[in-house]
């Protein structure tokens, strides 16, 4: 639903037309077209040696000439570089990012068009190529070798794909195939993306790296060197203006088996609803659960419906005999009755675990309480009551499942919840649940330094680490810092300790799908808030603000984003509204809270993309049909801004009209155009994707418009914009609440598990 920027292209272009010509590019489209482009990647510790293959073909009908350019990244050190047209190797010129610059924008103002800028900053290697007949297919390819930067105990590797192809607008990217391989790939804990899906493999010690789906965009992954049982990743973005944001993350080790011993108890519902498929999909999940139980585990089996019936008294070792038995038993499991859900519950707290054990509840139930205490808020609060330590996950499955309930019993028991809708399978969810929680690496987690200050740090409580699974932080920072990250956590029954060497920087523009990814887990706390205390005012207008900010599309913000006039209007169209916080049970509900889960678990642009899918989901079902939202065709999000298409102009939804901000009208590639991207690099994002744009800051707006605005900006003019428009996030969070998450007592670095401080 949410259409994205253009990215950079880190594809090479041919050039066709001769750059030192002056005046503007005026020519029909390029005859030289990309066909397609194929990169491998061989890392070796921390270098990579990149190999880039790309197809050209002149469809035109005389000879092609011109220079191909490529873009190097720019946060990189490069060792070399070969250049070759077919098998015959020729010359080029490699250019650091400053010579690079004045090519780059002599190209944006002969095209007329500002998707090149992304590219200031970057490197560039040139060449020119030899003429192409009509219709020939040339091959160039291009090595280079570059030293990949260090993010705490691992090292990442950035790439940037087009999402258009660098002939005239319009044209559709040719394929792009994307491998990288780890040479030693031992070294190295499993790899992880913030941007993409990951296709991991190992054999005879190679690590092997794909994208999940074609490459598009950004691109960043990040290599955990191996060694210790916890490695420490961090990744930090800090435009010129306002708080940085940074994403830390916990790569455990692989483990042959459970540095921590569990009591895992499994509480499963055999009420009459489950009758069928959903009972036979049980059985198998449950089958699942035992076959990860190792010998050091202990377990319980506990089934309800109108009664509860368990399967032994007390815990079982899980012994290859004591197992059979269970399955035997899980076996026989068959569905009727009610559902006595405090009853189970209290059952399920019934076994105290000792120190040193993981206790572990796994809850399934597929409906509403029918027998004993049916009042969800006495049923949460037992459970509070009798949890001790232990962790909950909890699956509803259906839509007839009290939400609250189960995000409140999950919530408190530091695990989590998940809804298996009609037609999806039980065996699937549960089955990923019990290889995620096979072998706990470290629990009690406690962040407890960091070497500046840092503040909104999501999830506001630290879950346990498991083996095979990263665990991922992200919050904001005020002030630039270098010094330690210090984390601590029960492992083998002692208190374990880790720490990382990590670097705050005051300003860099790297990783810049970090704040939306913060802005979509604060929206997902925040929601949950709600959900389960109701809309208190300053939560709500929270959840707003950010969500304009950010330009997040959620089911409970969809309807901010949209004009005033788009809501509830013209056309039996609506806008839809968020789920009431009385409604816990039904499609919409359940919908409602899948969708806030994601929000909060979002680690990736792909796991963003897949919350707002599902949250749009949600909002369809209360009432506006999916895919007919009034106005969204017109809003962009874009660097973690909202856009919105208003009298022919894309308008910051953070710019306020007959507010107190002057606008300044900027002249499309002029020469102060180009002067304010130089001193504010931070627009370099918005004036690349959309055009005309008007970008807002502290106390002046920036559109950019063709056929008028200021062409020339004296120094004292630039230095007074540049002045106006920065500190445009930091004025806005001091309006009202400084953060309404934290008067509601959610704090950053609270809790009997630790938070962050």
């Amino acid at each position: 639903m949410l259409a994205t920027a253009a990215s950079l292209s880190a594809q090479g272009w041919i050039e066709t037309d001769r750059l030192d010509r002056p005046g503007p590019l005026v020519r029909p489209a390029s005859p030289v077209e990309r066909v397609r482009t194929h990169v491998q990647v061989r890392i070796q510790d921390r270098v990579a040696h990149v190999e880039v293959e790309e197809w050209f073909r002149n469809t035109g009908r005389g000879l092609a000439e011109g220079v191909y350019l490529y873009p190097l990244p720019g946060e990189t050190v490069f060792q070399g570089y070969s250049l070759f047209q077919g098998d015959a190797e020729f010359s080029g010129e490699m250019m650091n990012a400053d010579e690079a610059r004045a090519i780059y924008e002599e190209i944006v103002r002969r095209r007329l068009d500002p998707a090149l800028i992304e590219m200031v900053g970057q490197g560039l290697v040139q060449a020119r190529v030899f003429p192409f007949q009509p219709g020939e297919t040339r091959r160039i390819t291009l090595r280079y070798t570059q030293l990949l930067e260090r993010a705490g105990d691992a090292v990442v590797l950035r790439y940037a794909a087009s999402s258009v192809d660098r002939g005239e607008p319009g044209d559709t990217s040719a394929p792009l195939g994307f491998t990288v391989e780890v040479q030693a790939g031992e070294a190295f804990l499993d790899p992880f993306s913030p941007t993409h899906r990951l296709q991991v493999t190992r054999e005879d010690g190679t690590l092997r790296i794909r994208p999940a789906e074609e490459l598009r965009g950004r691109f960043a992954l990040f290599l955990p060197r191996a060694g210790e049982p916890v490695r420490l990743s961090l990744a930090a973005h800090r435009p010129a203006s306002g708080d940085g944001y940074f994403m830390l993350t916990l790569s455990p080790e692989q483990v042959a088996a459970s540095s921590v011993p569990r009591d895992l108890t499994a509480v499963v519902d055999v009420s009459g609803s489950m009758a069928g498929e959903k009972m036979e999909q049980t059985r198998r999940a449950l089958l699942q659960l035992l076959g990860s139980l190792g010998p050091e585990d202990r377990f319980r089996l506990i089934r309800f419906s109108s009664g509860v019936e368990v399967h032994r008294p007390g815990w079982t070792q899980a012994r290859p005999a004591e197992l059979e038995e269970a399955r035997r038993w899980v076996r026989g499991l068959t569905a009727q009755g009610g559902t006595n859900i405090s009853g189970a519950l209290e059952e399920a707290f019934e076994a105290a675990t000792p120190e040193g054990r993981l206790p572990v509840v796994v809850f399934l139930t597929d409906g509403l309480p029918t027998v004993g205490e049916r009042d969800a808020e006495a049923i949460a609060a037992m459970a509070d009551r009798l949890r001790d330590r232990a962790r909950v996950f909890a699956f509803g499955v259906g839509y007839d499942v009290d939400t609250y309930l189960l995000d409140r019993v999950a919530s408190a028991g530091g695990g989590s919840v998940q809804y298996v809708g009609p037609g999806e399978d039980v065996e699937d969810a549960l089955g990923a649940l019990a290889m995620k929680i096979r072998h706990p690496v470290l629990t009690d987690l406690i962040l407890s330094d960091f070497p500046v200050q840092v503040r909104e740090v999501f999830p506001t409580r630290l879950p346990d680490l498991f083996a095979g699974e990263e665990l991922t932080l992200f919050g904001r920072y005020a002030a630039a810092g270098s010094g330690s990250i210090r984390i601590s956590g029960e492992r083998e029954g002692r208190t374990a300790r880790f720490q990382v060497a990590a670097s705050f920087p005051e300003h860099t523009l790297e990783h810049d799908y970090l704040p939306r990814l913060w802005a979509a887990r604060k929206i997902g706390e925040l929601t949950r808030e709600i959900r389960l205390h109701g809309p208190d005012p300053e939560l709500v207008e929270e959840v707003r603000r950010t969500a304009l900010r950010y330009g997040i599309l959620s089911e409970f913000t969809s309807y901010l984003v949209l004009e005033p006039d788009m809501v509830a209007g013209g056309g039996g169209m609506r806008a839809p509204r968020p789920v009431a916080p009385g409604m816990r049970s039904g499609e919409v509900a359940v919908r409602s809270a899948a969708a806030a889960g994601a929000a909060r678990g979002a680690r990736s642009a792909a796991d963003l993309a897949v919350m707002e899918s599902m949250a749009m989901d949600a909002a369809g079902a209360s009432g506006g049909a999916r895919g007919s939202l009034p106005g969204v065709e017109d809003l962009r999000a874009v660097a973690g801004r909202a856009f919105v298409l208003r009298d022919g102009t894309w308008t910051d939804r953070l710019h306020e009209p007959g507010g107190e901000s002057r606008v300044i009208d900027v002249a499309a590639f002029s020469p102060a155009y180009f002067a304010l991207l130089r001193e504010l690099p931070e627009l370099t994002a918005w004036w690349s994707a959309l055009s005309p744009v008007l970008v807002a800051g502290r106390a002046v707006s920036l559109r950019v418009v063709e056929g008028g605005g200021q062409e020339r900006l004296s120094a004292a003019e630039l230095r007074a914009l540049v002045r106006d428009f920065r500190e445009l996030e930091g004025a806005r969070d001091a309006r009202g609440t400084h953060d309404a998450h934290d008067a509601r007592g959610a704090r950053d670095a609270r809790g009997p598990r630790g938070g962050a401080r």
